[in-house]
């Protein structure tokens, strides 16, 4: 099946810019007859039909961002969304959400779409990327906790190895020796707060052996900490991949008859607002969501603006323990 062209094929074989592309094709008068003239005939020669919903936005004249995530039903995709849409209306720019379901076909017919109706994308992506910039066809993008190594991409990094050494130097505080994880399943590998969880343990001496893998999903987390205290009956704390999976955890320990924190002390990451209307409030390696989304924003208006980049630090969101009631 023959490559669909897009507004960035018009652009480079007008030898104009995507802006002028729209201007043309809208009949906008900022434009010379001889450019619009040499659009048109690059919209011709190439095949070029703009969708009537990428149309519609243009003749708004304004800059429209892609913002991809995972699972809008996970809170914590929705909070960065949040943030996302909050700084881009302070802009007077329109976001268009796109929902992948956590799948890689997804995200690829999704950034198909994506690149005839938006000037710059951001967001989550799992695909590799040689792969996204061939896809994007030299459209700016924002990749959120990942590095990128493409010149027109940017990164929002995330780093959470402080905050779990201060989770589990918390948990040791308290008297606890044997402290489990709930990993997420849905990753080929191990997760880096695996990684991050199993230094902080290495620094106390203690083993980072009581490891399980739950779904993203409340009813996830539930069943592995179920699996898990079976297999580990002697645990007295537990570190959860996120928030959500953690809201499992509680509910489950409730059924086990394990009161928390007394019995059993549960921790998540994420920080997300959910956790303070669990009974009891989430104790939490919390980040500032709202930040991470309104980042994605600013750094995919640099991109556009050909503006350098912030310096690595300032793309850098740290988290930090948040003690409430679990532990």
């Amino acid at each position: 099946m023959s490559k669909r062209v897009t507004i960035n094929d018009v652009a480079r074989t007008a030898g104009v810019s995507r802006q002028t592309v729209s201007r043309a094709l809208n009949d906008k008068g900022e434009i010379d007859g001889s450019t619009k003239q040499r659009v048109l005939d690059a919209v011709r020669e190439l095949g070029y039909r703009p969708s009537r919903f990428a149309r519609g936005l243009v003749r708004q004249d304004t800059t429209t961002i892609g913002l991809v995530i995972p699972d809008l039903l996970n809170p914590f995709f929705t909070e960065v969304a949040a943030g996302a849409l909050e700084a881009a209306r302070a802009r007077g720019w329109h976001v268009i959400v796109y929902d992948t379901a956590g799948s890689v076909e997804e995200e690829r017919g999704t950034i198909e779409v994506v690149v005839s109706q938006v000037d710059a994308v951001v967001g989550y992506f799992s695909l590799a990327e040689s792969e996204l910039d061939a896809h994007l066809s030299g459209m700016p993008a924002v990749l959120i906790g990942r590095e990128h190594r493409t010149p027109r991409f940017s990164s929002i990094r995330i780093e959470g190895a402080a905050g779990v050494r201060e989770a589990v130097d918390h948990l040791v505080a308290k008297g606890h020796r044997r402290i489990g994880m709930l990993d997420y399943e849905g990753r080929a590998e191990p997760s880096i707060r695996r990684a991050w969880f199993a230094d902080a343990m290495n620094a106390h001496g203690l083993a980072a052996d009581a490891v399980g893998n739950a779904v993203q999903s409340v009813d996830g987390g539930a069943e592995a900490l179920t699996d898990l205290l079976a297999k580990h009956p002697d645990l007295t704390a537990v570190f959860t991949f996120n928030d959500i999976i953690a809201v499992g955890a509680l509910r489950a320990a409730r059924r086990l008859g394990r009161a928390v924190p007394d019995d059993l002390a549960v921790v998540g990451f994420d920080g997300l607002q959910l956790g303070t209307v669990v009974d009891p409030a989430l104790t939490s390696v919390a980040l500032d969501t709202r930040r991470v989304g309104a980042l994605a924003i600013e750094q995919a208006g640099r991109l556009l603006a050909g503006e350098p980049q912030l310096p690595s630090e300032e793309l850098l969101v740290n988290a930090v323990l948040l003690v409430r009631e679990s532990t």
